[in-house]
């Protein structure tokens, strides 16, 4: 029995095939025992080898085994659409053909997979939920209108004298066993609906796993799903009143009905977006010099330091000190128009303005996320284990909260529709398991970019981090030299515009820092800046920033 195909023998070295496997190199996917690392090594110096402990490999793609020799197949031929080993290659049968590395290929495939994914948990499950409530929505319209024709058949009958009651009787039950069929039919209708939203569902669940195990091998077509399901739509008799006379012919007869299918009766619920992310938004560059358009004073009190800002409009600015009031300030006029005071009397640890003009804000002793409608303050999230340190309103409507645990050891950030967790919308840890966000400080801010990538300013982490709407990190951006005062960077606000960049204001160094979508570094705003706190972009990309210590807010702009 050969010992290295033997279920029963341990792992060999790929080079000497005799030692036990000990180490692994990530770079090239070789198994290696220890002796036979060196040799490696010098064997193509042209990589960048990188040797780790056997247990602590990457996780290794599942090459599929080639069907005419006896190898795996690392490389995928475009004519041929199927894998190929390196004997497969070197045969006339792909000469000539162009190949993909499959690691290649597992990344487009997974990207594919993602993309999908999206797409089932945004567009098409959504859809299929708003198909059936609209199915029920029917139904019940069905016992409403059929009620009413019931009661007017009724009436009609009441009017004439004892010898009609079968009659009426009779017409009665015949409304009753159409209602009857077509609530039947609607019914079957709604049943295939909700089989297919559990189908989705389990599709979903399926696909994360198959993004988590890289196995490229199970694929799966959501196009049957794309295909929405005919709409029925219901028309209901008529009942025309007879006169009395031949009681068969003159008390009224029902008119027929039907309940018949459209092909195309509902449409594909697409994403909620903002007006920005609807359509590519016009380029615009950044201007040679900042401007500054208007300066704000408000009129909190000497002890009272400045933190947030957040837009309402162009004209109109929600901001918070380090007490309870939250105020709203004209930015023509610069007077105070609303305050607000929170309900447990802690200051706002944070605050935004929803898509429908609400002020949420960020209660952090309290562990709530509160909204304000109407000068009235309702809790939209109350946490147990956690404290939330800043929030967002996303593009589509939801929430972002990050938080940070009781214990101040862990930090994550949770995605909520009103006040319910998002299921598998929890960022924490990156694919090494190790945690995302630093959990030294409560001092976060986070926003949702136009490309949908989350965007933290962890003060404890002196970073800005960026991950993608699958949670996966982007980036992590820990400043840019010379600052304009040489200080650390220790990034506060944080807020996007419409071409994705990203700008963090930095305290010390009386600046405002603006990157691209992918963390380069484009330039400093710091025209006449002091401690700049809060930071806050409204739909016409004017910038708003609070200052810690003079209490003002500065309207600059920046793009042209």
């Amino acid at each position: 029995m050969d010992p290295r195909t033997s279920a029963q023998d341990v792992m060999r070295c790929d080079l000497c095939e005799t030692a036990v496997v000990q180490m692994h190199c990530d770079t090239c996917l070789v198994n290696l025992c220890k002796a036979c690392v060196g040799e490696h090594m010098i064997s193509d110096e042209s990589k960048k080898h990188e040797i780790v402990k056997f247990k602590l490999r990457k996780t290794t793609p599942q090459y599929p085994g080639c069907t005419f020799h006896r190898e795996r197949c690392e490389m995928y031929c475009k004519q041929c659409d199927s894998p190929v080993c390196i004997s497969c290659i070197a045969s006339d049968q792909h000469k000539g053909h162009a190949f993909l590395k499959m690691l290649q290929l597992l990344d487009e495939r997974k990207n594919k997979i993602m993309k999908d994914l999206i797409e089932l948990n945004e567009t098409i499950y959504p859809t299929y939920q708003d198909i059936a409530s609209d199915v029920q929505s029917r139904m019940s319209q069905l016992e409403k209108e059929y009620g009413d024709l019931s009661t007017a058949i009724t009436k009609h009958g009441e009017d004439w004298h004892r010898e009609i009651d079968k009659l009426v009787k009779k017409l009665k039950a015949k409304v009753d066993e159409i209602k009857s069929t077509q609530l039947q039919t609607l019914q079957k209708h709604l049943d295939e609906i909700n089989k297919n939203i559990s189908d989705i569902k389990d599709e979903i669940d399926s696909n994360n796993v198959i993004v988590n195990e890289n196995d490229i091998s199970k694929l799966f077509n959501i196009n049957r799903y794309r295909d929405l399901p005919e709409k029925y739509v219901p028309s209901l008799p008529k009942f025309t009143p007879g006169r009395i006379g031949e009681l068969c012919k003159l008390f009224g007869v029902l008119s027929a009905s039907s309940l018949s299918s459209v092909k195309h009766g509902y449409t594909m619920k697409t994403t909620q977006k903002s007006p920005e992310a609807g359509s590519s938004p016009p380029v615009k560059r950044l201007l040679d010099e900042p401007e500054t358009v208007t300066t704000i004073d408000t009129d909190y009190s000497r002890n009272v330091h400045l933190y947030n800002v957040a837009c309402l409009s162009d004209e109109e600015i929600w901001t918070n000190g380090n007490d309870n009031t939250m105020k709203l300030y004209s930015i023509n006029q610069g007077s105070l128009l609303k305050s607000i005071t929170t309900t447990s009397g802690n200051k706002p640890q944070d605050i935004a303005v929803t898509k429908s003009g609400d002020l949420v804000y960020i209660d952090y002793d309290d562990r709530t996320v509160n909204i304000v409608k109407n000068e009235k303050i309702e809790v939209v999230i109350r946490l147990q284990n956690w404290k939330p340190c800043g929030v967002c309103s996303t593009s589509s409507g939801d929430f972002l909260v990050i938080m940070i645990r009781n214990d101040d050891k862990q930090t994550k950030v949770v995605r909520y529709s009103g006040s319910t967790e998002k299921q598998k919308q929890s960022i924490q840890l990156d694919d090494k398991g190790n945690s995302l966000y630093s959990s030294d400080s409560y001092i976060r801010y986070i926003k949702e970019n136009k490309n949908l990538d989350t965007c933290v300013s962890d003060n404890g982490a002196t970073a800005v981090v960026v991950v993608n709407q699958a949670g996966k990190l982007r980036f992590r951006y820990t400043g840019h030299t010379p600052a304009p005062k040489n200080e650390p960077f220790y990034p506060r606000g944080i807020s996007t515009d419409s071409q994705s960049h990203i700008l963090t204001a930095d305290l010390f160094n009386d600046c405002v820092h603006i990157i691209d979508q992918d963390g380069q570094f484009l330039r400093y705003i710091d025209c006449g800046l002091s401690r700049p706190y809060g930071l806050c972009i409204y739909t016409n990309d004017n910038l708003f920033v609070a200052q810690w210590v003079n209490k003002q807010v500065k309207k600059f702009k920046y793009l042209k």
